[in-house]
């Protein structure tokens, strides 16, 4: 499954979590170059989409008022939750007003009627664009002024084995653009990192890089990163290595044999529920072991945290797989986002999604869905450092689906309104 098709798993399965329950200063030194694709999948470039139902059994993705201050909520015992209810149906005002100098609406396809899929942002003003992903086998790099509007081709994608270009885990720094594709598939696949500089020129290849080894499957290449003249990544099924720009044999990383990359140079541990929770930094071997309880999960970022304190009870289960015809249901008590150290602890809204290592992108914004005061779905983007909630813009459509915006850990967020591509360059918040 790609990284959208995950983060759309994810948000239902958190929205179906909860439905029947429903009652400053990190931007410069979190901005990242580096953007987690799956290009070579063409589904990526449809429009990712959260079908939602209000109200009644059917509910696919139960939304909940909201308000631009998150308040503490209460119980039918009016005992705190934890979590933070928005007492009223006002929709947040939108991004452009409140943010102005965070959000770009450019044409969503290129002056030649070609579409294009936003990778990174290279700086202040250039974003990083790929073209012919939908079913063409011919792709291509190009940048796209922000200010002028003006796209410059940087270079063609090779293709790869059967005569496809494909590109995958884009990844910039120092100049250069790098990205990974197959070199050779079946039991012993072997991937090859390439690269070409921003300004142009003929890709090259960096290295091959064995995807199995004599006794276990490694996976693909994650957390592609460049850092001065050395490409780092690590494996799917942990362990981090680098290689030369220029070329040159794989190195591991040491103290990171089993480790992921979240923000060069700190590694740790990537699961589902304890997310980064220990750092190793492996340039200095500093090592940052975040405050977690036992009924706890938890996701880190390098300075920030995000949880749910959760309880699970056994409950009737009418599928016959049950043994003991009961089953055990989570049930989240609150939801939280403080610093590592356990300092800082402030309530999240109820909507905030919190699965998924592309929610809390700058250690500071989340995606919600909220409800406004007709009962429409509004995709919303919360801020837990002012405690402010923007509205992005999207709504669901005639055929009922909703959208989800393309974001990661770094400053870049993108999502399609009609003909017009919303970029919004989140490191420009103060």
């Amino acid at each position: 499954m790609n990284d959208l098709g995950k983060e759309l798993s994810r948000l239902l399965a958190d929205a179906a979590e909860r439905a029947p329950r429903a009652p400053a200063g990190l931007s410069a030194t979190v901005k990242a170059r580096h953007r987690r694709r799956r290009a070579r999948s063409a589904a990526l470039l449809a429009a990712v989409a959260v079908a939602v139902v209000i109200g009644g059994a059917g509910t696919v993705v139960k939304t909940v008022r909201t308000s631009a201050v998150p308040q503490p909520a209460a119980n039918a015992t009016d005992k705190p939750t934890g979590m933070a209810k928005p007492p009223t149906d006002v929709i947040p005002p939108p991004i452009e007003k409140v943010w102005p100098q965070a959000v770009h609406k450019i044409p969503a396809t290129l002056p030649d009627g070609r579409d294009y899929y936003p990778e990174l942002l290279l700086d202040d003003r250039t974003l990083l664009v790929t073209t012919g992903i939908k079913g063409g086998k011919r792709r291509f790099l190009w940048t796209y002024d922000l200010h002028s509007g003006k796209p410059t081709r940087i270079a063609e994608i090779p293709p790869t084995k059967g005569s496809v270009s494909f590109a995958d885990d884009i990844a910039a720094g120092g100049g250069n653009i790098v990205w990974w594709a197959y070199k050779e598939a079946g039991e012993n696949r072997i991937a090859q990192i390439w690269t070409v500089p921003v300004h142009g020129g003929t890709p090259r290849p960096v290295s091959d890089v064995p995807m199995t080894n004599a006794t276990k499957q490694l996976g693909q290449i994650t957390d592609l990163t460049v850092v001065g003249k050395e490409v780092i990544f690590a494996y799917e099924k942990g362990g981090v290595y680098r290689v030369p720009l220029s070329g040159g044999r794989l190195q591991p990383v040491k103290g990171a044999e089993r480790q992921h990359i979240l923000r060069w140079p700190w590694v740790g541990t990537h699961r589902a529920m304890d997310d980064f929770l220990r750092l190793f930094n492996a340039e200095t071997g500093e090592r940052r072991d975040a405050v977690a309880a036992a009924d706890e999960e938890v996701r880190c970022g390098v300075i920030r945290c995000t949880g749910m304190k959760v309880r699970y009870e056994k409950v009737p289960c009418a599928v016959e797989s049950c043994a003991d015809k009961m089953k055990k249901e989570r049930v989240v008590l609150r939801s939280f986002v403080r610093d590592r150290d356990g300092s800082g602890e402030r309530p999240l809204p109820t909507a905030t999604d919190l699965y998924g290592p592309t929610d809390l992108a700058l250690e500071r914004f989340f995606k919600q869905i909220l409800r406004g005061p007709r009962g429409e779905s509004v995709m919303a983007l919360y801020d837990v450092e002012t405690g402010r909630t923007v509205d992005l813009g999207l709504r669901v459509d005639a055929r009922g689906f909703m959208s989800l915006p393309q974001s990661g850990r770094d400053a870049l967020m993108t999502y399609r309104i009609g003909d017009q591509m919303h970029v919004l360059d989140l490191s420009t918040i103060e």
